[in-house]
């Protein structure tokens, strides 16, 4: 482990609290894809008021948001090859204010960013989201490396290279999972034989615990409260295993084989649990019991690959499931509402293609591959479109984050701020 510790008066003056309208990690506060947010149902023809819009090159990482600042990934050259680079832009008008290279050298995908018949070949880049806590940004490289930065400025504060240090064992296309946060502890999976799930003091970076031995997937870890236990829900090569956050012992698990391209996180629903896998493997829901202080998984349900999620997590309300499924079908995947009880679908509309999707004021606000944002009702009756504009240009296979009355939202080519509470 590698340490570049700040001074304790400097620190203090940057570390400020994370306020409710942040939206500190992948997916927002509750790594759920809900925001508290407010959002007008019809929009002009022109669409939601542009705050600000920026050139972002080749990326799939999302926005995140803390300090008055916006966090995201980039592959940008440095030292003559291609690196993964977390920028910092001013929220208020999108200007550049830092970027740290992650100074592992030059990054490969393997094409995964082509995206064959939707004609959407809109690049490819760094995969993972910048985390945001307590004035400090926690960034996950696609080749496992791990930073601690300042938000003030960019410099580093404490770093660790999991390939290096927990024999990590990376995956095709690359690790694409962003670090998670619950109270002072950070999780990654590497997998490492005896150390595949890590967790980490926030602070200075020293190792909690550490253990299991599943394969790696690209798919963020949720921390959520079922039957009154906090724990922590990794998805990897073998399924689902839940974990006591403070210590690592294993509470449950579910089996659920899987490759290493399985990028969408489990979904958490009370005592219910979603799990989303393409590339021939399907969708599962399991529900948790306790009995005498154990607890137990137990398959509810599940489909084939068509009815999948290749890298989009899904959102949850009132016992459905709404997401963007459809396996390699990119352009043309449709956004489904799923009875989670079931498994039954309810409703289909195609031609949005693996975006990002959030639940906001209680609609799904949809962002297709193709850079267009949909604000559709969230009920399971019927498709009801209610506002759609075309924002950006490129391929968006992420999500949008919103804070204070805006939307943040990025493709492989640019990124864009619109204000959701003036209209134009």
């Amino acid at each position: 482990m590698k340490h570049v510790i700040i001074p304790a008066l400097l620190a203090g003056a940057i570390c400020l609290p994370v306020s409710g309208a942040d939206w500190p990690q992948y997916r927002g506060p509750n790594h759920d894809g809900t925001s508290p947010e407010k959002i007008p149902t019809t929009w002009p023809a022109s669409g939601l008021r542009q705050v600000w819009k920026t050139p972002l090159n080749n990326g799939f990482s999302s926005f995140t948001l803390g300090d008055g600042k916006v966090y995201t990934q980039v592959t940008r050259d440095f030292d003559g090859g291609n690196q993964e680079t977390c920028l910092a832009l001013d929220a208020a008008t999108g200007k550049e204010l830092w970027a740290v290279p992650m100074g592992v050298g030059s990054s490969k995908y393997d094409d995964g960013g082509k995206s064959g018949a939707s004609g959407n070949d809109g690049g490819d880049g760094a995969r993972s989201t910048p985390t945001y806590d307590d004035g400090k940004v926690y960034v996950y490289s696609s080749q496992l490396l791990l930073k601690c930065l300042n938000a003030s400025d960019g410099k580093l504060v404490w770093s660790c290279d999991l390939l290096k240090e927990h024999a990590g064992k990376n995956i095709r296309w690359e690790s694409a999972a962003s670090p998670l946060i619950d109270g002072d502890l950070l999780f990654v999976e590497c997998g490492g034989a005896g150390q595949a799930l890590v967790a980490f003091d926030k602070k200075d970076g020293h190792v909690v615990w550490q253990g299991q031995d599943d394969g790696l997937t690209q798919s963020t870890p949720v921390a959520a409260t079922i039957l009154g236990q906090r724990q922590v829900i990794f998805f990897t090569s073998r399924g689902l295993v839940s974990v006591a956050p403070k210590t690592g012992a294993v509470l449950w698990r579910f089996p659920f084989p899987a490759n290493g391209v399985s990028a969408a996180s489990p979904v958490v629903a009370g005592d219910i649990v979603y799990v989303t896998k393409s590339y021939g493997v399907g969708s599962a829901a399991c529900k948790i019991t306790k009995t005498d202080g154990a607890y137990a998984a137990t398959q509810m349900w599940k489909v084939g690959p068509d009815e999948s999620n290749q890298w989009s997590t899904p959102v949850v309300l009132n016992g459905y499931l709404y997401g963007l499924f459809g396996q390699a079908k990119f352009g043309a995947a449709p956004l489904d509402c799923v009875d989670l009880a079931t498994g039954a679908i309810k409703w289909s509309k195609p031609n949005f293609g693996p975006g990002g999707i959030n639940l906001v004021d209680g609609n799904l606000l949809v962002l297709s591959d193709a850079g267009d944002l949909v604000l559709v009702k969230a009920t399971p009756d019927a498709y009801t479109e209610l506002a759609r504009s075309h924002v950006l240009a490129g391929k968006c296979w992420n999500s949008v984050a919103l804070s204070n009355g805006r939307i943040y939202a990025r493709s492989t080519r640019e990124g864009v701020s619109l204000d959701m509470e003036a209209i134009r």
